[in-house]
Formats: structure tokens, C-alpha cells, sequence
């Protein structure tokens, strides 16, 4: 019970976030959600921190939970760091590249269309991110899959916020192409499709969304 409550409260504002009801920077008081959730806040607690593991909200020590204000500046950033990153990575894994790895690849596609078919929001994005991280693991290299998950959580506020189904749709074919080129072993093509790609999706974020609502219990009804 207490497990599906937790995650019943993820969920919840990880969906008022995702659908612009809740602004970034609201402070998320624990008794309130405590309250509206009809549940201790412990499990309010254990929610938030799952939360600010994925980057969603901050806490701040003495002051709470706020939900996540990332710059565009600071996504911009964070996709510069990831086309030097990848387009290395994407070379390594061509000289690399094995039946099974490219088999786990596909199974990951799969996954995502499967998401973006089913307009499941919080999903697709974590899959979408996932992919990019997913190949250095399949290389073996641990430290560059820490380094790409902690990358890919720092933009994971901003294509949750700002990528349209449209986008998202765009991203998994990308993904597709990417898989097909690194079947083929073209490794310039593979490395040009993912720096596009990584480009595409930077520029397909609409930061124009109308501004969200500041009331909790009115944003979480």
C-alpha cells in the first residue's frame, strides 16, 4: 500500500509538472500534499526525494521542496556537452558493434514507439533519454554511462516540459535511423544522424507554453 501511495504521488506531480499545471519554482508543502493525498508525510517525503532524484524538484535544506526552474540556457549547455560526448561514443560503438548489442538496441526502439504510440508522456521521455545511455552501457563503460544519465536527467525537466508529442515522435525515428546506420557499421553517417539528432531535439523544444498555475491543491485536482 504504501509503495503504490508513493508512487501514486510521483506520478501525480510529475504529471502536474509535465502538463504545465504546477510553475517552476512552486513550493511543494508537505502537510498540504500530505492532506490532499490523505496520507502520512513520510510517504510525502519518500515521494518528493524520488523526485529530486529525477531532477523534477529541488530540495532545499530548511526551506523544502520546490519544483525545478532549469534555464534554457543551462539545456543549451547540457546539449553541447552531449554532441561532443555522443558523437564519440557513436564512433567507439561502430568499431564495437555486435549482433546483441545491436539486438538490445532494438528491443530499446521498440519500447519507445511503443510510448510515443501510447502518448505515455513521463515514459517516452525516461525511454527517449534512456537510449543515449543505453549504448554505453551495451560498450561497457560504466563511467560514461553515469556521466550521460546525469546529463540526460539535467535536460530530462526540459523535454518534459517543452517537447511536443510531435518531437517526441520525431526523436524515436532519429533513434531508428541511428540503429539501422550502426547495423551498417557507417560510421560517419551514424555519427552525423546522432549530433542531428541531439540538434533536433534542442531545437524542437517550444519554450512559449502558456505559464502555469501557482496553486497546489488547484493544479493536482
Amino acid at each position: 500500500m504504501e509503495i503504490s501511495s508513493t508512487l501514486q504521488i510521483v506520478e501525480s506531480l510529475t504529471r502536474a509538472i509535465v502538463e504545465h499545471r504546477l510553475r517552476p519554482g512552486t513550493k511543494l508543502a508537505e502537510q498540504k500534499l500530505a492532506d490532499h493525498f490523505g496520507v502520512s508525510r513520510t510517504l510525502v517525503r519518500q515521494a518528493l526525494f524520488q523526485l529530486s532524484q529525477n531532477r523534477l524538484i529541488r530540495l532545499e535544506p530548511a526551506r523544502g521542496a520546490f519544483v525545478a526552474a532549469p534555464s534554457v540556457e543551462e539545456a543549451q549547455q547540457v546539449f553541447a556537452v552531449r554532441r561532443m560526448l555522443e558523437a564519440e561514443m557513436t564512433r567507439a560503438f561502430v568499431h564495437t558493434v555486435t549482433p546483441a548489442r545491436l539486438k538490445a538496441l532494438r528491443e530499446h526502439v521498440a519500447q519507445e514507439k511503443q510510448a510515443v504510440n501510447t502518448d505515455n508522456v513521463t515514459g517516452r521521455t525516461e525511454l527517449l533519454g534512456d537510449f543515449h545511455v543505453r549504448m554505453a552501457e551495451l560498450m561497457g563503460n560504466q563511467v560514461l554511462a553515469e556521466l550521460l544519465r546525469d546529463l540526460v536527467s539535467r535536460c530530462a525537466l526540459i523535454t518534459l516540459m517543452y517537447q511536443t508529442n510531435q518531437a517526441a515522435a520525431h526523436s524515436h525515428n532519429e533513434h531508428a535511423d541511428i540503429v539501422k546506420a550502426l547495423a551498417a557499421r557507417d560510421e560517419e553517417l551514424a555519427v552525423r544522424l546522432m549530433t542531428e539528432h541531439l540538434l533536433h531535439v534542442e531545437e524542437n523544444l517550444t519554450f512559449d507554453r502558456k505559464l502555469p498555475i501557482n496553486d497546489l491543491s488547484l493544479a493536482l485536482s
